[in-house]
Parts: C-alpha cells; structure tokens; sequence
C-alpha cells in the first residue's frame, strides 16, 4: 500500500507540474528594482526598491512588509503607484538578509480583474499550502499576488545563531571509526545505457546501519579519471541515470548516491514519506545520521576504485543534496578537492529560536529534543571542518533554503569560498529561470576541473 500511494502521489505531483507548465507565464503586475544591482549593502546603508507598474496594469492594492531574516517584522507599508512609482527602503542596521514580503489584499475596481489575467480563483493552491488565493500574479513561482524581494547587509559577517555542540567532532569521529571497521562489500549490477562509450552500473554498498545505494559512471576504457560526487535533493525517486552517463561521457568518473537505503532505479522503495521527521528528538535515530553516513561509505568505496585519478573529487548537489555536500565535506575533509552546491538546505536549523527563518528540513523549533539533535546535522557546524574550495549559490528570497543561513555556513568555512548571490530567486525548483546562474557556475567549474585546472573562488563580487 505504501509503495502504491506514492506512486499516486507522484503522479499528482506530476500532473500539477504538467497544469503549472500549461497555464503559461504567471502575470506580473509589478516591477522592484533594487537600490543596489547586486542586492549587497553595507550596515548603515539605505535598501531600498522602487516599485513600478508591472507589464500587466496592476488591479490590486498590495501592502508591504520588511522582516529581517524572513522572521523579525522591522516595517511595514501599503504601496501608492498613484503618481507611477513608489518606493521601499529601510537603513540596514545589522548584518543580516532582509526578505520584503509584497502581497495583495484587495482589488482596485471589479474591472480590474480580468485586466489582471485568469479569474483569481483560478490560482490553485498547491498541497500543503491552503485556501487558494483570490488572486494571481507573482514572482514567486506561485501565482498568489505575492511579489518577493530580498537584500545582503553585510553578509560576510553573519554568524552563527546557535553555538555549536562541544561534542560535535567526537560525535562524528565515533560515528565515522565504527563504520571504518565495516568492510564495504560492494556489489555492482551492470545498467543499460544508450550513451556509447560509457559504462554504468548500479551499486549496494555495507554502511553502518544500513545500505548505500546508487549508480556509477564511467568513460568505457582504461584509464583513470577526475571523480564527480553526486548528492541528492530532498524527495523519494528513481535517480537520473542518463545524467551520470552524460557526465561519464565528458571523461567523469561519476558515483550518484541515492539519499535513502533502496535501489536507486525504485522510484519509491519503503521510505517514510515524512523522512526527514523520522528519529529528530534523537542523533542515534535521526534519519540524517545514515544518511550522512551511507554518503561517506559512498566515498570509501570511491577510494577504492583503481579508475580514480587519486587527486580529484568534487562534490556537487542542489537543496539536500547541497545540504549532504557540506556535511561530507566537513566529515571527510582530507579527500575532498571542491564542493559545488546550489541551495544548500539545512542551515541554521535552530534559526527560528534566534530570529532566522529556518528552512528545510523544517524541524519544530517548540520541541527542545528536536532542536538539540537538529544541531548535529546542521551543515553550519560542519562548516569549520571544510578545507576544499567552495562554490555557493543561494536565492535572496529562498524560503525553503533562506540564504541566512547559507551564509552562517559559508562564514564558519576557514578556506577561501565563493558565494553566489541570486537576488531574483525563490527555491531553484519554483524559480528556475532567476536561478540558472549557479548551475551555470557549476558547469562552468566542472569543465575547468576536468581540464586539470584550479579552483580559485572569487570572493564575494559587489
């Protein structure tokens, strides 16, 4: 039963996605441009937007609220375009991200309406989000009248909410010796490809606790190759083999781990649907925890491979998969030569007790034993274990991923890092075309380091 309702979740889940992909563009009645084209500020400095009619004629009136760090209200304000433009702007007191919230809250005449596009009751909810709104537009990925903004100040000096548990490291070091002394057993199933001159595989992998699952890719000759680690985003799917195949062909030594203990060709194995719940009042029950530790497994078997050109691995992944990123690079420091993430989830978990909007995994800031366990897979305090140069991206209006917390993990890493703002962009799922430039970024770095070339990050571009 299980396995059938998530099948019939998924195909809900699709058809939304296919109804989204034909109601075309979501209308947009207004246009924020920021102070700053690059959304950085320092303390001190007036943020602000000016806020202009929109291609379409604006029929709402829509009111407007400051929150620093998407979770403490500064100010508030209804917008007037009565003499074509207005503004927003507070002065930036402190390091910190300010997320504007612009939402509509009445229409402007009846007629207005079909000026606006489709009949507000049009804008379907989508699961778990409520009542569907009574009107359209947005540039949030979600046609609700809600328009988003965010801004920097002073991000480099963002700290941690939350101190990091004197234990942490011993924790881990426990955690990662008791699984040094499983032997690996891997188990490899030859998989069909139909890119010539690549050889994949499935693998099963003996981890502390459980089984690591996923695929491997390879250039079909001898030789040896540059290694590319792929981490998954949050979800319960069948892995993308073709992607790895694609990778492989450029001249990758691809390992594609699957987050859960099932095959990674099951699109739905017996994996809670509310995984990320499972065992958080607890670190020896968490979920995370063989999660983490099926992804280092992952990496002892990499080591073992005679195809390895012994010098390079990168780490990629977006959302949860960035998440797994930080954490096994801040776990396996040593061996890991470049971290390349999108929207890393899992930052700054105990956020909501210190005046941050936390995100994913969305852990219940009223439980005290959730908010305890949460901090050992908090990919803040893995952070200061990092050595390899790194490569982040993060959307100023991410609620599932807010860049708060993002930049906590950047600034506890003690090597160079590259921070990659996208100040137009919501998650990179609900917002894909204002988040193109990390991926961009990322394929970018890939064909330098398969070249055998360095990556130097950049800093912080103003």
């Amino acid at each position: 039963m299980a396995r059938i309702r998530s099948r019939l979740i998924l195909a809900f889940l699709l058809a939304a996605a296919f109804s989204f992909a034909q109601r075309g563009p979501i209308p947009q009645q207004l246009v924020l441009t920021p102070y700053h084209a690059s959304g950085l500020y320092d303390v001190g400095e007036t943020v602000g937007w000016t806020v202009t009619p929109g291609p379409v004629a604006p029929a709402y009136a829509y009111k407007w609220t400051i929150r620093r760090n998407n979770a403490v209200v500064l100010k508030e304000g209804k917008l007037d375009l009565s003499s074509g433009k207005d503004k927003i702007e507070i002065t930036g007191d402190q390091p910190e991200m300010l997320y504007v919230a612009v939402e509509a809250y009445a229409n402007l005449a009846p007629e207005a309406t079909t000026a606006a596009g489709p009949e507000p009751q049009a804008a379907a909810a989508g699961p778990g989000r409520g009542a569907a709104s009574p009107f359209v537009g947005g540039n949030t990925g979600r046609s609700n009248g809600l328009y988003a903004v965010g801004a920097a100040v002073a991000p480099a000096r963002i700290g941690l909410s939350t101190p990091r548990p004197d234990d942490f490291d011993a924790f881990w070091d426990a955690k990662l010796a008791a699984q040094a002394k499983i032997p690996i057993n891997p188990v490899l199933t030859p998989a069909q490809t139909d890119l010539p001159g690549v050889e994949l595989s499935m693998f099963v992998l003996d981890a502390l606790g459980s089984k690591a699952h996923g695929y491997v890719a390879k250039p079909a000759r001898e030789g040896k190759y540059p290694a590319l680690v792929q981490l998954q985003y949050a979800g319960v799917y069948a892995l993308n083999a073709r992607a790895n195949a694609q990778r492989a062909a450029e001249g990758w030594l691809v390992i594609n781990v699957d987050s859960h203990d099932k095959l990674p060709s099951d699109p739905s194995g017996d994996v809670p649907r509310g995984y990320q719940a499972v065992g958080n009042t607890d670190r020896e029950k968490s979920y995370f925890l063989n999660m983490y530790l099926r992804d280092s497994r992952a990496l002892d078997y990499l080591l073992t491979r005679p195809d390895w050109d012994g010098k390079t691995i990168v780490l990629t992944g977006g959302s949860m998969g960035g998440q797994q990123s930080l954490a096994l690079a801040g776990l396996r420091p040593e061996k890991i030569g470049a971290v390349l993430v999108c929207v890393p989830a899992g930052a700054d978990t105990n956020g909501d007790l210190h005046g941050r909007k936390a995100g994913y995994p969305n852990w219940p800031s009223n439980n005290p034993d959730v908010m305890k366990t949460a901090l050992y897979f908090d990919t803040v305090n893995f952070a200061s274990r990092i050595k390899a140069p790194l490569m982040a991206g993060m959307g100023f209006i991410d609620t599932i991923s807010p860049p708060a917390g993002v930049w906590t993990a950047l600034n506890q890493i003690p090597v160079p890092t590259e921070p990659l703002p996208m100040i137009e962009s919501e998650h990179d799922n609900l917002t894909p075309q204002s988040g193109r430039a990390c991926p961009a970024r990322t394929n970018e770095l890939l064909g330098l380091l398969l070249k055998g070339g360095e990556f130097k990050p950049s800093g912080l571009k103003r």
